[in-house]
């Protein structure tokens, strides 16, 4: 099964502070992606870009723009305990 996110907050310093419905809290560093993955360089060069998450109405992916997101399982597996 999918985790389905809660909510979600960016912190500084490239951080998403990540809630699921199950009750998992977990902190996100996307500053890895952004030095690998080159379309997430835009959130790192775009002003507020990063601020600007979303999440998709499935609840299951976190969003920035068409070529810039994350999977919710990804966020649970890699992201740190908050």
């Amino acid at each position: 099964m999918i985790p389905r996110i809660k909510s979600i907050h960016p912190l500084d310093n490239f951080i998403l502070l990540v809630e699921f419905d199950g009750g998992q809290k977990v902190a996100y560093d996307v500053k890895d992606d952004i030095r690998t993955l080159a379309d997430f360089r835009v959130l790192e060069t775009e002003y507020g870009l990063f601020r600007n998450a979303r999440l998709d109405s499935s609840r299951t992916c976190v969003y920035w723009t068409e070529r810039v997101d994350l999977p919710s399982d990804t966020i649970l597996e890699y992201g740190q305990p908050a």
